[in-house]
């Protein structure tokens, strides 16, 4: 029962409007996190509203030569 259940709450979340999913966040920059995004980053979109966010850095990563 308790899977039935899990896998219910995967679908619906799947298919939520505003989710756009682990890839496109990654591609992006981002990382996904449950709950809340941790210091010195934001939210940016979603990866499965509105448990798992989709967080990306407040400053631009700095790559050096």
């Amino acid at each position: 029962m308790g899977i039935l259940v899990l896998v219910l709450i995967f679908i619906s979340l799947s298919q939520h409007g505003d989710a756009h999913g682990p890839d496109s966040c990654n591609h992006g920059g981002g990382l996904c996190r449950v709950g809340a995004c941790i210091s010195g980053e934001y939210l940016a979109q979603y990866c499965f509203e509105p448990i798992i966010l989709c967080c990306k850095n407040l400053s631009p990563a700095t790559s050096e030569s």
